[in-house]
């Protein structure tokens, strides 16, 4: 079957959740499952930046239907009220895990709740948040839970048995191994759904090398400088805009066909129509899935629900 990332199928009377909806992929994902129908609840840091992606949503897809609530993925505190928030809904049909940092600290900072401030925006926040609203989850049929994976992990050697790099931390290392683990925890999830007889899906999706500077201009949301577009659109042979970065997530998340523990991605890697990947061989590793979430649960102080 093939796929139109221009002409979606149709997603009235679902309801979308997008971890940082207000800028990048998060945002053009939520415009792009908006534009098919779907109620889109941004969930973001900043309401300020909320605020400025509704508007532009609304501006750009006529009829929207989209919300905005708060959730800072760093801080568990935030991401129980959010929980609870999204437990209040009738229905829960997509939970995309897209917030993060990437750009990381130079060096090894601790959130409130003493974990290190990358692992806990880009993973443990996630890992919660699907926990906490998994019964929602759980009660709207083939609801499914698309984790942001990266590039990046064919490019490190990763130590998922320091996630918190206590024993040696680099910007590069702390984005990187958060993806890796992003990965890792998509796929064990799915593992866990499956033998749970849950009615959920677990797929993992990356973006491919996208940037801002080959995207849509947009007030409040996407304003590159001309320098930043002039040297973006000198790599144009390998990249591409953060709207089509969005597609893999997209069909992910609504692909009627897309099957749990499926890996999406650019069909070059770096860019292209979104199509089904293989992903690194850690990533799919069970042993290294159940050690992820045996650590995650430690340091969020949760169990998860399956």
């Amino acid at each position: 079957m093939g796929w139109d990332p221009a002409a979606l199928p149709d997603q009235s009377g679902k309801i979308m959740v997008v971890t940082g909806g207000n800028r990048g992929i998060g945002y053009f994902a939520g415009e792009q499952l908006a534009g098919a129908g779907a109620r889109v609840i941004l969930a973001c840091r900043n309401p300020e930046n909320a605020e400025a992606a509704t508007r532009a949503i609304r501006a750009r897809v006529p009829g929207a239907d989209v919300a905005t609530m708060i959730l800072d993925t760093s801080d568990l505190g935030s991401v129980h009220s959010a929980a609870e928030q999204l437990l209040a809904l009738d229905r829960l049909d997509v939970l995309i895990e897209n917030a993060g940092t990437v750009h990381p600290p130079r060096r090894r900072t601790l959130t409130a709740d003493g974990n290190e401030l990358v692992l806990a925006t880009n993973v443990l926040g996630h890992f919660a948040l699907a926990a906490l609203t998994m019964p929602a989850l759980r009660r709207t049929p083939g609801s499914r839970v698309v984790t942001l994976g990266s590039m990046a992990t064919r490019l490190i050697n990763p130590h998922l048995d320091d996630l918190q790099l206590e024993r040696g931390y680099t910007a590069w290392r702390a984005y990187a191994q958060s993806k890796v683990a992003m990965q890792v925890f998509g796929f064990e999830l799915d593992r866990r759904l499956t033998a749970a007889g849950a009615d959920v899906s677990a797929l993992v999706a990356h973006p491919g090398y996208a940037i801002g500077g080959r995207s849509p201009g947009i007030r409040g949301v996407n304003e590159p400088s001309r320098a930043k577009r002039f040297r973006d659109n000198l790599q144009a042979a390998f990249a591409q805009g953060k709207d089509d970065g969005a597609w893999p997530i997209v069909r992910a998340a609504i692909d009627p066909d897309a099957a749990g523990s499926s890996y999406w991605g650019p069909r070059f890697l770096n860019f292209g129509e979104p199509t089904q990947q293989t992903p690194t061989r850690v990533s799919l590793d069970p042993d290294a899935g159940s050690r992820l979430f045996e650590a995650a649960e430690r340091y969020t102080r949760l169990t998860f629900p399956v």
